[in-house]
């Protein structure tokens, strides 16, 4: 337990002492507040618009029901913030085991002793916790949607466990790009290409059969994620991008035999 701790310490001191963290993180809340900003903006310009007695109007204390904040601000912000993440999150996880390969200190860790099990959970654990801190720092304006708009208290958790389950699920992608390669630009072009391959496979369902179009659109991340978003928690769901982070563990613990192979 001694040394898990002191992994994990030493986890939470490499990956909050690189600046691209801070980076990664000061990016994601300034591109969610122009994203958020920006279609509040175009919100007003349709308050205004449909007040004006030129297209019927109404009364200035009543916003009609085909004017609402959740199709005009919050879903289409929650959208993008996913796409964001997809393109933010490999910034993280591209150094995590590449830079211990690279430097061949990976080794070291299972000289002290750690199994490699227990190294791939703490480097799974730290990089989860990080990824949760960016989704916050994310949510601060969506939230804010939410709240204007009187969603409710149980919708704004449905959303948070969403997007939360969804920057989990991309991490996990991104930490077994990571875990069968010693360089880090191979790592983030790998965890990129395989979270917008796998984001939405409803472009290809025309040209498969009926069967294939169900699988594939139960290994897409977009569906599963838009159920949160739009309130509803699934159990189907929690499940898939648990699954995804159990995978990604199971084959970071398998890099480790696979390089022994190999060495």
């Amino acid at each position: 337990m001694t040394r898990l701790i002191a992994l994990l310490r030493k986890e939470l001191a490499s990956l909050f002492g690189a600046p691209t963290a801070y980076l990664t993180l000061t990016a994601v809340a300034l591109v969610t507040a122009l994203i958020f900003f920006d279609h509040l903006r175009v919100y007003n310009q349709l308050l205004f618009a449909y007040s004006s007695t030129t297209l019927g109007g109404f009364e200035s204390d009543t916003i009609p029901d085909y004017l609402n904040l959740w199709d005009t601000v919050f879903f289409p912000v929650m959208e993008q913030v996913a796409l964001m993440l997809l393109a933010a999150i490999p910034l993280v996880t591209m150094r995590v085991f590449a830079e211990e390969r690279a430097r061949g200190t990976d080794e070291l860790l299972l000289a002290t002793g750690l199994s490699p099990g227990l190294i791939a959970l703490g480097k799974f654990a730290v990089t989860f916790l990080f990824v949760v801190l960016m989704l916050a720092v994310s949510f601060v304006y969506p939230a804010v949607a939410i709240g204007s708009g009187g969603l409710g208290i149980a919708h704004l958790g449905a959303v948070f466990l969403g997007l939360a389950l969804h920057a989990v699920g991309v991490a996990s992608l991104g930490l077994i790009c990571s875990a069968f390669t010693s360089s880090q630009l191979v790592a983030a072009a790998s965890a990129w290409a395989a979270a917008f391959l796998l984001w939405d496979f409803a472009w290809i369902q025309p040209f498969v059969s009926e069967g294939v179009a169900g699988v594939l659109d139960a290994l897409s991340l977009h569906p599963h994620y838009s159920a949160f978003a739009e309130g509803i928690v699934g159990l189907e769901n929690v499940a898939y991008f648990a699954g995804l982070a159990i995978v990604g563990l199971a084959l970071a613990r398998f890099s480790f035999d696979l390089r022994r192979v190999f060495s």
